[in-house]
């Protein structure tokens, strides 16, 4: 039976109900344990772990499927060299998130609400679309890369394994019926199981520690190649829909009564957002790493630009069945990324245009692209690094915006940004832009 909890927090000399609502008893524990730890009755660790969960779900798209294929690519190709770029567009996310959950604690409003109520209805329109289209780019690559893994592992044909992979998304989705923190777990606990795999993948690659070093601390890049493939780094790293997602997790989750409160709440956020950020980097980096160190070291430059090829070379070449363990990663990272998305293109549709449906019926409509993609034999590898590409022309609509509101002291009260973070935010958006729009000329600019 549900029980009434306090969401809103003050120090203990000055509780009082502000907003009460219905919380399973999940989530009434955590929501009791957050009041404790904002009057300061929790200290340490214990202080900070109601808070942890919703950059988690924010993270999972940072390893989605896309990552798998940009990193491997990109190890395959130039070994070390691109590991800056993923040392960068994790940077990037960092700040990125910070301010898209500290969006949603100031202003009790996700970024497309604010968007919604603060732009042009042209404008709003506009944003939606491009919004909607990033997100079926993002679906589409995360499907075909937990139905590729499914494949990989099972040995099921494609097709059915998108079918299949379908069918354990709705299973995600449904642990919402028993509120946030069941859904949160479950994809911790997926998270877990690619960092596992890829601490596995990396101690039995053996790979060069000073290669790891060069390649981390000393930016360079090699040809239109490894400009396409940092491009798609960073379309796979910085995800739009999750700039969106970040400031609806918080939005609601954990309510401030007042200035101070609030405050609190984002500096809790914000070790969450680091921590979550924090593995969800490692992770990247032990990807390229892997990739670099197996087949890159090997004279097999092309090997990572096809999924299937990873998993049969892994096997090969460092054994211990480690083409499984990277078939599993990339089951758990699809399946979680997949039901991400979905709640990302809620958010989207719901905050834009203050429409919703439902969440299974987003879900199975937005398989289809997916299914298409399979039935017709497209390269999964292929499709998935050319998503991401057209995911890093998404980035400046979201996070653009996302500076604008959170440099505007009327919005965010005490929660406004510094300047040098305002700043540092446009300088992502214009490395990205700049980048963008340079893979453009190269690509349709020929030259002499």
């Amino acid at each position: 039976m549900a029980v009434k909890v306090v969401k809103t927090l003050l120090p203990p000399a000055e509780r009082q109900v502000l907003g009460v609502e219905n919380a399973l008893p999940g989530e009434a524990r955590v929501l009791w344990a957050a009041e404790r730890s904002l009057s300061g009755e929790r200290r340490g660790l214990r202080a900070v772990l109601p808070f942890l969960g919703p950059a988690f779900i924010a993270a999972v798209a940072y390893i989605d499927p896309g990552n798998f294929a940009t990193n491997m690519a990109g190890g395959s190709q130039f070994g070390y060299m691109l590991l800056w770029v993923v040392l960068a567009a994790n940077l990037m996310a960092m700040l990125i998130q910070s301010m898209s959950a500290k969006l949603g604690i100031a202003t009790g409003s996700s970024l497309p609400e604010v968007c919604r109520d603060r732009f042009p209805f042209p404008v709003v329109i506009f944003l939606w679309i491009q919004a909607e289209l990033m997100a079926m780019a993002t679906d589409l690559a995360e499907f075909v890369g937990a139905a590729l893994g499914i494949n990989l592992v099972f040995g099921i044909p494609l097709f059915i394994a998108g079918l299949l992979t379908g069918v354990l998304a709705f299973g995600i989705l449904g642990l919402q019926a028993w509120g946030f923190r069941r859904l949160e777990a479950a994809i911790a606990g997926l998270v877990g199981v690619i960092v596992i795999a890829f601490g596995l993948e990396v101690l039995r690659g053996n790979p060069s520690w000073s290669g790891i070093l060069g390649g981390t601390f000393v930016p360079r890049l090699d040809g239109n190649a490894s400009i396409l493939l940092a491009v798609g780094i960073l379309g796979a790293t910085v995800m739009p829909h999750v700039i969106y997602l970040h400031s609806a997790l918080t939005q609601k989750r954990i309510v401030g009564a007042n200035p101070g409160a609030k405050r609190k709440i984002f500096k809790f956020e914000l070790v969450d957002c680091m921590i979550a950020m924090g593995i969800a980097g490692v992770i990247n980096m032990a990807m390229l790493t892997m990739a670099a160190s197996v087949f890159h070291a090997r004279g097999l430059f092309n090997v990572g630009t096809n999924l299937y090829q990873v998993f049969s070379g892994l096997d090969h070449y460092v054994g211990a069945h480690s083409g499984l363990v990277f078939g599993i990663a990339l089951l758990a990272s699809g399946v979680s990324s997949s039901s991400v998305g979905t709640l990302a293109g809620q958010v989207v549709m719901q905050g834009f245009i203050h429409r919703k449906i439902s969440i299974f019926l987003r879900r199975a409509i937005t398989m289809v692209p997916a299914m298409i993609v399979i039935g017709i034999h497209l390269d999964p590898s292929r499709t998935l690094v050319l998503s991401q590409v057209v995911l890093s022309f998404g980035i400046p609509f979201a996070l653009i915006p996302l500076v604008m509101f959170c440099r505007n002291p009327k919005l965010m009260g005490n929660l406004v940004n510094h300047r040098v973070t305002s700043w540092a935010a446009y300088g992502v958006a214009g490395v990205i832009i700049v980048l963008n729009m340079f893979l453009l000329y190269q690509t349709f600019v020929p030259t002499a």
